[in-house]
């Protein structure tokens, strides 16, 4: 991994070999930033605060080895990564401004797809997880994952019917709060449907009775207009000497009839103009039938003058035209059905959340069976991984209750509540001693004790869910002494399946692992390339020998820091 101008890291190389590598410093020096690096690489949070003063962006660059077919190989190229020799070559960039980017196998992907790929690749466990196993949600979170397919089948069957259940709840408290407010719309509806059905509209009426009524109010104009027309067309009966246009067109036509035969273009004329006469005829036929047709009647205009004030009432309530208002009507029609089905209604979505409530307890009572086997498998293998950890006496166990609650379900012949994931409260409780009351452990349980408690269950987890790399970052505090000795051996332990790589101030851990790192700032307070070492041989122990006295050159902590490691070489 690279890292350049992260927090106080200006360019340094973090080489984490396989087996168990421990990362070491003095306080300030940068160890810190070594697992935000990781943490960015895993799709963490960015933060512009993290970019080193003065440079423009921070990058983390990371190759890792994955194993082929896993599910994060899978995801990768879909992605679109390219994996280089089994590897995966994986940047973050966090600029000054807080903007992040992510690149993985070559091709720019969503941060989130880091955070996906890190489930199964890394498991990282810090002082805030610690903290986080204190919250009763993520002990039953703890307790489902070492449970597996037992809980997760269930489980996945009881959120399905806990999910349609709050549908069908929803729904019908909508129907039953909201009865007044439906019934009011369904006869708002009922009285339009029929204010509409009595006047019985045609679709397009509306524009043919205004033509009407325009015809109407003006046929004596109308009339007098065609007969005048008519006239100038085809001749006044009534003055034989009057020249109308259809004589004077025929007379243009028998004056080229004579001669036509002697030019074709002025036959074609006299053709033309015998168009113009026959259709002179025929226009003015027609204007005769216009005439003769034209109703003048009073009594038909104040009828469809009636109509229109009918048809005019609707469109002012329910659009703004008949074809609207038949619209409204056949909408309305359907939105009234589905109102007066309401009461039909109630009764199914009743039965349903009755049915679904009873299924939902058996779920829950199949979770809860599931879970109280695997807690007591989970409690002795956490119990005897603290046996190994300088608590010899300490004793695990899980206390998984249910609240009554009368809205609640019936699970074992008891109504109680539930949630998403079951009706179980589960609690993780801790026996330090023999007589010791089992106590939740966020009453319970020291610093160190927690630590340990975290990092056997992270061990038994490592047994039935592994993961192929372990991040603890302090994971340690509050231990020291035998204790401290004891998390280093098991913590090399791990290390024979998994890489574990541990951030630690215990040189009792530190001296456990097969590769040491240090950690070191220069002159000008920054972490160069070359501020990120592999301790070896005499480097090694003056580092142990700080970690234990403060003192490099201390023959005393020299001592102790040589049979720290041969110790842990014994160990191994």
């Amino acid at each position: 991994m690279r890292i350049r101008s992260l927090g106080v890291i200006d360019d340094a190389v973090v080489e984490l070999s396989p087996g168990f590598t421990a990362v070491t410093g003095e306080t300030g020096a940068g160890k810190t930033m070594v697992v935000t690096s990781l943490g960015l690489l895993l799709g963490g949070r960015a933060d512009a605060a993290l970019v080193r003063i003065g440079a423009r962006n921070a990058v983390v660059e990371g190759r890792i080895a994955v194993p082929g077919g896993s599910a994060a190989v899978v995801r990768a190229e879909e992605a679109g990564a390219e994996l280089d020799d089994g590897t995966l070559l994986v940047s973050r960039t966090v600029s000054a401004e807080g903007r992040s980017r992510a690149h993985l196998g070559g091709r720019s992907v969503p941060v989130g797809l880091l955070a996906e790929l890190a489930d199964d690749l890394v498991a990282v466990h810090g002082q805030t997880d610690q903290q986080g196993l204190l919250k009763l949600s993520r002990q039953r979170q703890a307790l489902d994952r070492y449970a597996g397919y037992a809980v997760a089948v269930p489980l996945g069957k009881y959120a399905e019917a806990y999910k349609r259940l709050r549908t069908v709840t929803t729904e019908l408290e909508q129907i039953t709060t909201r009865a007044r407010e439906r019934a009011q719309e369904a006869d708002m509806l009922r009285f339009g449907l029929e204010e509409i059905a009595a006047v019985e509209p045609r679709a397009g009426e509306d524009v043919e009775l205004a033509e009407e009524a325009e015809r109407l109010g003006h046929a004596e104009a109308l009339a007098s207009a065609a007969a005048l027309a008519h006239a100038a067309l085809a001749g006044d009966p009534e003055d034989p000497e009057g020249v109308d246009a259809g004589t004077l067109v025929a007379g243009a036509q028998r004056a080229l009839e004579a001669v036509r035969a002697h030019d074709p273009a002025l036959a074609a004329l006299t053709d033309r103009i015998g168009e113009v006469g026959i259709l002179l005829r025929d226009v003015a036929g027609e204007l005769a039938g216009y005439a003769d047709d034209l109703d003048a009647d009073p009594l038909r205009l104040a009828a469809v003058e009636e109509r229109r004030a009918a048809l005019t009432a609707l469109t002012r309530k329910y659009g703004e035209d008949i074809a609207s208002v038949l619209e409204w009507a056949e909408q309305g029609a359907a939105r009234l059905t589905e109102l007066d089905g309401d009461d039909e209604r109630i009764g199914e979505l009743t039965a349903e959340r009755d049915a679904l409530r009873v299924e939902l307890g058996a779920l829950a009572q199949e979770l809860t069976d599931a879970r109280t086997e695997a807690a007591e498998r989970f409690a002795s293998a956490v119990t005897a991984e603290l046996a190994s950890l300088a608590m010899p006496h300490a004793r695990v166990s899980f206390d998984i209750r249910q609240t009554e609650d009368p809205e609640g379900v019936e699970v074992g012949g008891r109504t109680v509540a539930y949630g998403p994931s079951g009706v179980d409260e589960v609690e993780l409780l801790l026996a330090p001693h023999p007589g010791a009351p089992p106590r939740p452990i966020a009453k319970g349980a020291s610093g160190g004790e927690l630590s340990r408690v975290m990092l056997a269950v992270e061990v038994v987890f490592a047994g039935t869910d592994p993961v192929p790399t372990y991040l603890f970052d302090e994971v340690d505090a509050g231990v020291g002494g035998k204790a401290a000795v004891e998390i280093g051996r098991r913590l090399a332990k791990l290390a024979k399946t998994a890489q574990v790589v541990v951030v630690t101030h215990l040189p009792q851990v530190a001296a456990f692992a097969d590769r040491q790192l240090l950690v070191e700032k220069t002159n000008d307070g920054s972490v160069t390339r070359s501020g990120v070492k592999v301790l070896e041989g005499e480097d090694r122990i003056r580092e142990l020998s700080r970690m234990l006295a403060g003192q490099e050159d201390s023959e005393t902590a020299r001592a102790h820091a040589e049979e720290l490691l041969a110790t842990a070489r014994a160990d191994l």
